[in-house]
């Protein structure tokens, strides 16, 4: 585990939509970790009953109760966001920042978020060989924001959250990205309601878990004053009505008992997947674990070739030498049900060289 300065040579802005845009549409897609199946179909009834509702301005005072209830923590202390995509712009280019870190590998919007609103970005870079798990003592003490996924996109670590607790400071604000969060059992290590750690802002998303990447819609939670300084930096109604129905509809309590069952399903289809790479160990392919979230990152030799053999086959996997940290040898599954991920696996064994498989 090591600091670097951010200098150019990998694409922040690729994200796993890209590989099946345009001609990958037709592809099987294990590249965004949306959920399949998704949204679920009262989910979508909800959405369109909202639509009678458009004439109206938003008015997100409802969702921001229902999440701060959800979480038990005071309404001031609740921000919606368009994704917790803008909840990263936002705290760009409203924090009064000198020296942010971003913990790699994992998500690029941020430090590409902090990079355009004119910031120097330094870099932690978690080793392979520490199972890219966290090091609180790699972190700078001058770092005045630091950045970390939880479970982390693509390494699929989770971290314990006393770990990343220990990285806050008076002065320092500590994002903690917990968008894949509810796909986790329990949402164990989960920082999210936390009052008591200073500077804490924990990041969610509801697109994942509930298929609504185009709806945009996620949520933050952080002190009041931090809060309250990231609204004046969103433009006015931010968060469309159908979004804001969302937000309300996935708090409900059988909602949550819902991506709670998704969660253990998860849980069940991640393992498959985790075994039948692990066959391929003869081939020199790497599985990163324990997994913990709805995605598995591997290291696959001449993985480049592999990925363009895959989609061939009618697979689009991610390439992972976007990600900081990561070359062409790493890609990111993500984890789809029984009969999808075994067929993945026989198109992998189809890529790979046959007498070297056990």
């Amino acid at each position: 585990m090591h600091t670097e300065g951010a200098e150019g040579g990998h694409d922040l802005r690729h994200h796993g939509d890209a590989e099946v845009r345009d001609d990958g549409a037709k592809l099987v897609d294990l590249a965004v970790n949306v959920r399949a199946g998704t949204p679920p179909k009262w989910l979508r009834e909800r959405i369109a009953e909202s639509l009678t509702g458009l004439a109206a301005y938003p008015d997100g005072r409802d969702a921001r109760a229902t999440v701060a209830a959800r979480h038990g923590v005071p309404v001031e202390r609740v921000l919606l966001t368009a994704g917790a995509a803008e909840a990263f712009v936002l705290l760009a280019r409203a924090l009064k920042v000198r020296r942010p870190v971003v913990v790699h590998p994992q998500f690029t919007e941020p430090e590409a978020a902090l990079r355009d609103a004119g910031h120097s970005v330094d870099r932690v870079l978690l080793r392979e060989e520490d199972g890219f798990r966290l090091d609180p003592a790699a972190v700078p003490d001058g770092a005045d924001l630091v950045v970390i996924g939880n479970p982390t996109n693509p390494t699929s670590v989770l971290h314990p959250a006393p770990a990343i607790a220990r990285l806050a400071r008076p002065g320092r604000t500590l994002v903690v990205d917990e968008a894949f969060m509810d796909a986790v059992p329990g949402e164990r290590e989960t920082l999210a309601g936390r009052t008591d750690v200073p500077g804490l802002v924990v990041l969610r998303s509801l697109t994942k878990t509930w298929g609504l990447a185009g709806l945009r819609i996620g949520y933050l939670l952080a002190a009041p004053e931090t809060v309250a300084e990231l609204s004046r930096a969103q433009p006015l109604w931010p968060v469309s009505t159908p979004a804001l129905t969302a937000a309300r509809e996935c708090m409900d309590r059988d909602a949550l008992a819902e991506a709670a069952h998704a969660a253990h399903r998860i849980t069940a289809d991640r393992d498959r997947l985790v075994a039948g790479l692990e066959e391929f160990a003869p081939l020199g392919v790497r599985v990163v674990g324990p997994a913990a979230g709805p995605f598995v990152l591997a290291r696959v030799p001449d993985g480049a070739a592999v990925r363009r053999r895959l989609r061939d086959l009618g697979y689009a996997v991610r390439r992972g030498d976007t990600f900081p940290g990561l070359d062409g040898e790493w890609v990111r599954v993500a984890v789809r049900d029984r009969a999808t991920s075994d067929g993945f696996l026989r198109a992998l064994r189809r890529v790979l060289p046959p007498d070297r498989v056990g």
